[in-house]
């Protein structure tokens, strides 16, 4: 388990020093939508985190920081809980 915690919190100090280095430029679908002049349309739901950052907060940095690891921890979260839930269980062998 200390191995685990570690690792969470050796990302953690990762996307504190990386993630406010993020490209400004549009990822994929943003691009294609400047690339072919497409209008947008108002979005029915923004997410919990739209343009990876927490509206409440008034910081651009702390913002982007804390949407990052939360994200990170929400899918790390998913990954073990899946990993757990798909792996074969253990059975005891009786003799």
């Amino acid at each position: 388990m200390n191995k685990n915690l570690v690792a969470v919190a050796a990302i953690i100090v990762f996307l504190a020093f990386f993630i406010p280095l993020a490209s400004s430029s549009p990822d994929g679908l943003e691009r294609v939508v400047e690339t072919f002049e497409v209008t947008k349309q108002t979005p029915l739901w923004n997410g919990m985190m739209s343009d990876y950052t927490i509206a409440v907060l008034g910081d651009s940095y702390v913002s982007t920081l804390l949407a990052g690891v939360v994200g990170t921890f929400i899918v790390l979260m998913a990954g073990t809980l899946l990993g757990r839930a798909l792996s074969p269980k253990k059975t005891k062998i009786i003799n």
